[in-house]
Formats: C-alpha cells, sequence, structure tokens
C-alpha cells in the first residue's frame, strides 16, 4: 500500500506543476493514475483515506494563498524589567526584517507604535479574559472596540488569538468557553466589516495524547470531543488557521542519548524516519511533530485546516541539567527554520508538501522575570541590550558560510554527577528571606537540619540557610516538578557546598 501512496505524494509534491490551467489536465491524468492504481490493488481503508487526503491537499493547496506574508514572524514578550522600550523594538524588529509579530496582549502602546509600520501583528485575548467574552457579546464588542478597531487598518492586525495554551491549565470552564469566546470575537469582527482578520486560539504539543508515529497522531482523551470538534468547526469554518506552540528542543532534551541532535535542529543528513502507518518519510523532528496534530485533525475528519507555528526556537543557555541549551544549537535551529520556512517553492510537511507555513520565533528578547528552569529565560534573538544572541537573517537569503563561526558547545550530552541548588551570590538579604519561608515551609523535614543544634545551623545567617534550604527543597521535590530558580535567587552548582558536619541534600543525575 505504500507504494501507491507514494505515487500521490509524487503528485502534490510540487504543486507548482500543476498551477496553470494546461497543467490542470495532466494533474487529472496523474491523479486518474492513482486511483487505478489503488482500484488494481486493493480497495481497503485505507486506500480510501488515502484518496479523500489527495482531495483535501489539493484544497489546502488553492487556499494557502490566504497568507499575508511568507517572511519570519517573532514573538514580542514583555516578562522582563530590563528590557528595551517598545519604540526601540519596534525599531529593531524592521531592522530585522521580520514579517510578523506576535504579541501576548493588545498592548495600547505596541499597538499605536507598530501603526504604519509593515509589520503585520498578531494579538491576544489573555486566558483570563475568555470566560467574560464567552459569556457576553458586549464584552466582546468592547474588546474588538479598544483592541482592534481603534488601530485598524492603520496597524496591520491579521491575527486576533483568543487565549494562550489553554489546554495546558486544568480548567474545564475556561475549556468550555474558549469557542464561545472565538465566536463572540469573530462576530464582533464581521459586524464591523473587518473580515481579513482571523480568530484562532494556540494550543501546545501536550494537547495531544500521541504523537509518534506521526500517523498516530490524536488529542489527549480528557479534552471532551465537545470542546475539540467544535473549536476544529469553527477553525475550518472561518478558513482560520490552528495555532501551535511546537518544539523541538523538548522532546530531544528528555531523551538526548537516543535521539539524533541533527534530526531535532533541521539539519540534512543521512536520519530518516518513515512512518509505517502513512509510509510518509521525515527528515527532521519539526516535520514529524506539524504533522502529527495533522493527522490528529484528521481523525475528527478535518483534512483542510491549515497550521500556523505561533512558537518555536531552541534555547541559547540554561541550566546544568538542560543539556543542548547554547547559542551554537539555537543558532543551528533558527538558521535552518528560517530557510526552511522561507523556502520558495514553500516545502510544507510530508503529509502536506508545498504547504506555506507562517510561522513565529520565540523569541524577540530573554525575558528575565519568567519563572521555571534557565531555559525559560533564554529563548531571545536579542539580549536586553539589543544586540543579537546570535546572528540570524530572518529573509533566508544569507549563506550559512557567511556567519560567524560559534564555539562548539560542551553540553549536548547530559551532566552526570551531583548537582546542588544554592542562593545566588548577588540575591538580597530582603528577598532571601521570604524564599527561605517558603522552601521550609514545604514540610517533609525540608529544614529541620537548620534548627539549633543541628548540624546546619551554624553560620547563622540568611544566605547561608537558604543555601541549604534551596537544595534540600530541590533534591526533596525535583521529581514532582520543582526547579532550582525561587524568583531568580538561586543557581545550581557542582560544586559540594557542604561545610564539617553539614551536609547539603543534592540531585544525582
Amino acid at each position: 500500500m505504500c507504494s501507491v501512496r507514494l505515487i500521490f505524494r509524487r503528485i502534490f509534491t510540487h504543486p507548482s506543476h500543476y498551477t496553470h490551467t494546461h497543467s490542470s489536465v495532466r494533474f487529472l491524468q496523474h491523479f486518474a493514475i492513482a486511483i487505478v492504481a489503488i482500484s488494481s490493488k486493493m480497495y481497503t481503508k485505507k486506500a480510501a483515506n488515502t484518496v479523500i487526503f489527495a482531495f483535501s491537499l489539493s484544497y489546502i493547496l488553492a487556499c494557502s494563498c490566504a497568507l499575508s506574508s511568507e517572511k519570519i514572524g517573532i514573538n514580542y514578550g514583555r516578562l522582563g524589567n530590563n528590557l528595551p522600550s517598545p519604540y526601540q523594538t519596534i525599531t529593531l524588529l524592521n531592522s530585522m526584517e521580520a514579517g510578523h509579530v506576535k504579541l501576548y496582549d493588545a498592548n495600547p502602546e505596541v499597538l499605536k507604535l507598530l501603526s504604519g509600520t509593515d509589520l503585520h501583528v498578531s494579538i491576544m485575548v489573555t486566558n483570563e479574559q475568555i470566560s467574560g467574552i464567552a459569556a457576553n457579546q458586549s464584552k466582546a464588542d468592547l474588546w474588538v472596540q479598544e483592541n482592534v478597531v481603534a488601530y485598524y487598518p492603520s496597524t496591520k492586525i491579521r491575527f486576533v488569538l483568543v487565549g494562550n495554551e489553554v489546554f495546558s491549565y486544568n480548567d474545564l470552564k475556561m475549556w468550555h468557553d474558549l469557542v464561545p469566546a472565538m465566536r463572540n470575537i469573530k462576530r464582533s469582527l464581521s459586524i464591523r466589516d473587518i473580515h481579513n482578520v482571523k480568530v484562532s486560539t494556540a494550543i501546545a504539543m501536550e494537547t495531544l495524547e500521541s504523537s509518534f508515529p506521526p500517523s498516530s497522531g490524536k488529542f489527549r482523551s480528557d479534552i471532551p470531543g465537545e470542546v475539540i470538534l467544535p473549536l476544529l468547526k469553527f477553525l475550518n469554518g472561518t478558513k482560520s488557521f490552528l495555532f501551535l506552540d511546537v518544539y523541538t528542543y523538548f522532546p530531544w532534551s528528555l531523551d538526548p542519548t537516543n535521539m539524533n541532535l541533527d534530526f531535532a535542529l533541521l539539519k540534512d543528513g543521512n536520519e530518516t524516519y518513515q512512518d509505517p502507518e502513512s509510509c510518509l518519510i521525515y527528515k527532521n523532528l519539526l516535520d514529524q511533530m506539524l504533522d502529527s496534530v495533522i493527522f490528529a485533525m484528521g481523525k475528527y475528519g478535518f483534512d483542510n485546516i491549515l497550521l500556523a507555528i505561533s512558537e518555536t526556537g531552541w534555547p541559547h543557555a540554561g541550566d546544568i541539567d538542560q543539556p543542548g541549551a547554547n547559542a551554537y544549537n539555537a543558532a543551528t535551529y533558527n538558521r535552518n527554520l528560517v530557510m526552511k520556512m522561507t523556502s520558495n517553492p514553500p516545502l510544507g510537511t510530508p503529509a502536506r508538501p508545498g504547504i506555506e507555513i507562517l510561522t513565529f520565533i520565540f523569541s524577540l528578547y530573554d525575558e528575565n522575570q519568567k519563572p521555571g528552569p534557565g531555559t525559560e529565560r533564554h529563548w531571545g534573538l536579542l539580549s536586553n541590550n539589543g544586540k543579537p544572541t546570535y546572528e540570524v537573517d530572518l529573509t533566508g537569503t544569507r549563506p550559512e558560510t557567511s556567519y560567524a563561526i560559534l564555539p562548539k558547545p560542551s553540553n549536548n550530552h547530559p551532566y552526570k554527577g551531583k548537582l546542588w541548588c544554592v542562593a545566588d551570590s548577588r540575591a538580597s538579604l530582603t528577598d532571601l528571606g521570604p524564599a527561605l519561608d517558603f522552601a521550609c515551609g514545604q514540610g517533609n523535614g525540608t529544614c529541620n537540619e537548620l534548627a539549633p543544634g543541628k548540624g546546619c545551623y551554624q553560620p547563622v545567617s540568611i544566605s547561608a540557610h537558604a543555601s541549604y534550604a534551596f537544595s534540600s527543597y530541590w533534591a526533596k521535590f525535583r521529581n514532582a516538578g520543582a526547579v532550582c530558580y525561587f524568583d531568580g535567587l538561586a543557581v545550581q552548582t557542582t560544586t559540594d557546598p557542604s561545610h564539617g558536619s553539614c551536609q547539603f541534600p543534592s540531585v544525582l543525575l
């Protein structure tokens, strides 16, 4: 059956061959050959699905021209206290030749500054606003009036994203309110004759229960069908896109010993994977992940919904226990990403060859106030002074050989040994006090050794006690998701901070 499906792939791998009128006959001839091939082999459910897939792909090829710009987009997050001003930011985005910018809200200062620029803008209804807008059309009308009409069309707003990674939060009400909120926003736009602003939402890969092999892709079983189905119906009916936050770094970093790094970095090489069900051949991990969502939508009967990548990237730094987070890999990934997504004609994915995919890199800046592990604060193309953390040409025209050579990474393999979590030497005592109280307040004997007369009571200082408490807390709760962060007051170390009779708990990797 793989050989039959390969016939269809030959038809659609080069869609430009069929774009002119005289080529329509050739398309129909080739399509007929595929149909005959199926009938002469064996007619199975798989074969029927292949025919449906082929028709769907032809429909998508016809619709993919709806993308407003083939240029790369950038996520402009502002969770930092040391970032350039919005005015400086717009100047930087223009100098980088970005085509799109995506906001995580509808900040009025930023939207006003974007007026008159060529940047295509995506704005967001925050998760906290979803339920109110879902329940009240007037609230949706007000939101659209204040955040779209007030700036449009001088500010080139192209997408309104309702919520961010909604299904990553255990909030059933918000899940059920998502599509009603999207409908109300769309209705408000339509009433005002604004028809070229698409409404969508951004989901994370964890929305899927299965993503490998790609053909097994399906949405999580805990997300009710009465939530997923209306979402897909809305996107299909409005010819909008499903926005996807997709990071190859995360699956690779979970199994760096067995997963090929070049495959995750989108580097051309000898590594390929053939899906046993679809027979599609994959040359990189990003295509696998994207196609798993395409197959998941197909299981609900929606083969025509286009994907957009709302977030992707690679961290240029991280914690000691986060392998592969370095500037060399980040530059490699994002350069390869840009080359792939700006290719003309578009490359698409194995399941949808030739389809343009609107893509936003995460992120513009390192955001020093993002919580979580170290990588969370090191995705930026730019540092907080506006200088590049590494070079990347967003137009996709610069040859790889023209870039300055970056130092080879030293952390592509997982760290093996003990790690401790201690107070950062730059942390203020005023801030350390509450963090110490938090760590010790979690129970499980976290701070027993800090009691008077115990082994770690001396020296009696907030900094010393905080270091022990941080390390003990992290050692006890790391497997439950705890990180060595404490609002930026803690750092990992490979140097044992134990002293005298005081033995600091450690994490063994």
